[in-house]
């Protein structure tokens, strides 16, 4: 199978503020980020199926509903699993999870420090952590940089989940693009916690920064706990393909270390629905 396990829908009016404005400063002024449904199927139309992103992040203005994405989805139950996102620095989290996964129908929850501004280490969150725990389904932590300066950098460190593994080592976390730029802190907490998973997404447009991340997942042995995930629709399923097939390019004609084919091939086509149990709430 071929499953891209990290994508997005931006419908008109989900992107305000501080997210608008930093996406027009990095792609101009006219630019307003938006990926309907329509978009989405014909990003995947040729993969077996896709995680879909719903994101509540009111700190830096970008909402995409979990109702939206639930409409999506259950549309293509065959093929797409949508995850809700709620803000953690509401005190109904919890409770607003719990609707969405038994409600909703969607399978996981997707969190960003960055762009939500909580320190996802925090106590006070613990109580939204317990409830994905209680009813079964994965947390997707955006746990790395971003360009919107109203985000909390400082939120944003891989080694900043394992207390929350420790906490809840049943739960199944998955840190988008391999935490970028701080890949190795992501390796170190991805390995050392049996339900960690980490996600490629977003790396294939640094090509340097990409074969260092892949050499030292090969090295740390974790490479078997790396998922597909394109970042539609910033990037497609199809570039990155390419790029990873691509990853050994910028050592050619040296004596630098090749990430083999047979890890490709299996980064490729790893059954990540099976791995998280995804299921529809």
């Amino acid at each position: 199978m071929i499953f891209d396990s990290h994508t997005h829908l931006f419908g008109p009016g989900h992107v305000t503020g501080a997210m608008r404005e930093a996406c027009q400063r990095a792609w101009g002024e006219k630019h307003e980020l938006i990926a309907l449904p329509e978009d989405h199927q014909e990003s995947i139309k040729d993969v077996d199926g896709a995680i879909v992103l719903a994101f509540d992040a009111p700190a830096t203005g970008t909402r995409v509903p979990n109702e939206y994405v639930s409409e999506y989805v259950s549309k293509h139950a065959d093929r797409l699993f949508g995850f809700a996102s709620v803000d953690p620095n509401n005190d109904l989290a919890p409770s607003i999870l719990e609707d969405a996964v038994k409600n909703l129908h969607l399978s996981g929850l997707k969190l960003g420090p960055m762009y939500q501004n909580f320190y996802p280490d925090d106590k006070k969150h613990f109580a939204l952590y317990a409830k994905a725990n209680e009813l079964d389904i994965p947390i997707l932590f955006h746990q790395g940089t971003s360009f919107v300066p109203e985000g909390f950098l400082d939120a944003s460190r891989p080694a900043a989940l394992d207390p929350i593994a420790r906490a809840f080592p049943d739960l199944k976390i998955i840190i988008a693009h391999m935490g970028h730029p701080w890949v190795g802190e992501c390796i170190s907490v991805v390995r050392k916690n049996p339900n960690m998973y980490m996600d490629l997404s977003a790396l294939g447009g640094r090509p340097w920064q990409y074969y260092n991340a892949m050499v030292l997942a090969m090295e740390y042995g974790v490479t078997h706990k790396i998922f597909l995930g394109s970042d539609f629709p910033f990037f497609t399923i199809t570039q990155t393909i390419d790029t990873l097939w691509e990853i050994n390019d910028v050592v050619e004609g040296t004596k630098m270390p090749k990430i083999p084919d047979h890890i490709i091939e299996d980064i490729i086509h790893r059954n990540v629905p099976g791995i998280l149990k995804l299921r529809k709430g």
